[in-house]
């Protein structure tokens, strides 16, 4: 284990005493949809900087024009199919990677294409456009290399490729360093300069954007009607879209709670790839009812799991699959993936758990901390980080052994902390010491020497503890106040499902409230089941609170509970019913 040394600055509260927040309106309620309750247009004003934000139609979203670079995007893809170049689509290896290279290929292919795809193997190739993976990728001489959810940190790999005479079309949501590629074109929201008002956008987004632009272009060109070809429709594949924006945990801005609102629409209309109904299918999660939990929590992580231990080949695959009994096969596989990488996850987060019993962690944690274990697996230690993160309330960085030296590491910040930032002013500080990094505001991934580990365990703190105060380290529960008694009801749950999509940055509602426990017991060892009336005359509801025992332990509560809870729909045998989850017993 590396930590580094603490210099006092104050010391942040316990973050097992979280403090309680509650949501205050941005907007006048008053001036949302008079049809609705005064509690949701309450929740939704609070959640908003327009009225309008609330109107998520297709015609409401931004034209692809806005992005930087698109329409250069759009004629060299254009000019590819023209002179029928060979197209190679090389794809990141997580759920955003791999809806995108699914995406571009069908969609390729559709306008008449000749497309294939490339996704490195995490653990020989490393992230993103690198030149190993372009040598791979000569291999299968193609005529233009098309990034997806990465390449804007490329700078070799894109070198590599242009040396080999292949052209290279980069399109990425990461941040970009001080210097860009060399490449045909780039497409990034996060461009200096990009007029495009979304900076949230999954790498998903950014394609979805491109190939609507290409398919403008070749209208233009009449390609379509001089070929025979039936133009597509981009809405029809926002179900992949849907699906990687809501996995990669991007704010879901208007924007990106547009593709997910209405991919969900599709998807519960069954007309999705067939793949990712069998993901869900395998989850027990019913298309028909889909929300963007159930994308996050059932279908993403079985998909990433191919990439965590795997080959994202298979999840790809799996999301290209025309038939039903293909995509079943393929989603079984990845079902089984996933059930070893719960198991693996669990061992790795119990070793992570021992290192902060270590009294020096116990005294005075660090701000920024790291951990390492030289059994833990490359990727798996983001999943690890997270987990420590959400327990201790500040930036983790989990690593393992790469080989060669090397370590691999992933981390996890909190609110208040942009953590692509702070590990760029490590690097600034100790150019010596960080090899290759990237990411975003909430989560980076990097590599270094395994020998300097101790060294930027100290230097990583110190950044965090410049760049954060004692308040931050504070956990605060936001809430949505208290819900009276009569408007807790199977109806307002699901009001509450279909005023969705819920996610990062538009949080699902959690409530306040207070209630008489009648009954208590342990289901499932770890989780709490309850019954709890509003008041003694009310009719008990349903509750159930995760993983919030130990294994074996009997609940003990008090006659009358405060609990921080969301209203949930439970579909059982084929009938709904209300449940309160809750979030937290205060």
């Amino acid at each position: 284990m590396a930590v580094a040394p603490a210099s006092r600055r104050g010391q942040p509260a316990d973050p097992r005493l979280p403090r309680l927040v509650p949501r205050t309106p941005r907007v006048d309620p008053e001036l949302l949809d008079p049809a609705l309750p005064a509690w949701l247009r309450r929740v939704q004003a609070a959640r908003i900087a327009a009225p309008e934000e609330l109107d998520l139609s297709l015609g409401a979203l931004p034209p692809p024009g806005t992005l930087s670079g698109i329409e250069s995007a759009a004629a060299l893809l254009a000019r590819a199919l023209a002179e029928h170049w060979r197209i190679l689509v090389v794809g990141d290896f997580d759920a955003d990677g791999a809806t995108s290279t699914a995406l571009t290929v069908l969609v390729l292919r559709a306008c008449g294409g000749s497309v294939d795809f490339l996704v490195p193997n995490r653990f020989e190739y490393g992230y993103g456009l690198t030149p190993e993976i372009v040598a791979l990728a000569s291999q299968r001489d193609p005529d233009l290399i098309v990034t997806v959810d990465n390449g804007i940190s490329s700078l070799a790999g894109a070198g590599a490729a242009q040396a080999a005479g292949i052209r290279v079309l980069i399109t990425d949501h990461h941040l970009p360093g001080r210097e860009l590629p060399v490449a045909d074109a780039i497409v990034n929201p996060h461009l200096p300069g990009c007029r495009f008002p979304s900076k949230a956008l999954a790498g998903v987004g950014v394609i979805f954007y491109v190939l609507a632009a290409l398919r403008a272009e070749l209208k233009r060109r009449n390609w379509f009607g001089d070929r025979g070809l039936a133009e597509p429709v981009l809405a029809d594949w926002l179900d992949l879209v849907a699906l990687g924006t809501v996995a990669d945990v991007v704010p879901l801005d208007r924007v990106n709670r547009t593709l997910v609102h209405q991919g969900l629409q599709r998807i519960r209309a069954g007309r999705a790839r067939p793949g990712l109904l069998a993901l869900l299918a395998q989850a027990n999660r019913d298309h028909r009812r889909a929300v963007a939990a159930d994308l996050g929590f059932a279908a993403g992580p079985r998909l990433n799991a191919a990439g965590r231990l795997d080959d994202m080949s298979i999840g790809i695959r799996c999301l290209l699959a025309e038939s039903a009994a293909e995509a079943h096969g393929l989603a079984a596989q990845l079902d089984e993936l996933n059930r070893d990488r719960r198991a693996l996850e669990a061992r790795m987060r119990r070793e992570a758990e021992a290192q902060l019993t270590d009294p020096s962690l116990a005294e005075d944690p660090p701000w920024g901390l790291c951990l390492y274990d030289s059994d833990w697996h490359q990727g798996i230690v983001g999943l690890v980080a997270g987990r420590v993160r959400e327990r201790l309330h500040r930036p983790v960085i989990a690593f393992a052994d790469a080989g060669g030296g090397e370590l691999k590491g992933s981390a996890r910040s909190i609110p208040g902390l942009h953590i692509r930032d702070a590990l760029a002013l490590v690097a600034a500080r100790h150019p010596e010491l960080l090899g290759r990094f990237g990411g975003h505001a909430a989560a980076a991934g990097m590599a270094l020497a395994a020998s300097d580990l101790d060294a930027f365990a100290a230097a990583f703190d110190g950044v965090v503890r410049e760049l954060l105060t004692p308040e931050d380290l504070e956990l605060a529960l936001a809430h949505d106040g208290e819900l009276p008694a009569e408007e807790l009801s199977l109806a307002n749950a699901r009001l509450l499902r279909d005023a969705g999509p819920w996610g990062q940055h538009f949080p699902e509602p959690v409530f306040l409230g207070e209630f008489l426990v009648v009954d208590a017991r342990a289901v499932g060892e770890v989780h709490l089941k309850l019954r709890l009336a509003a008041d003694p005359g009310r009719e008990p509801l349903d509750a159930i609170a995760f993983n919030v025992l130990e294994a074996g332990q009997q609940p003990q509560l008090a006659e009358r509970i405060r609990i921080l809870y969301r209203l949930d729909v439970n579909c059982f045998r084929h009938t709904e019913r209300l449940q309160l989850v809750v979030d937290h017993l205060c």
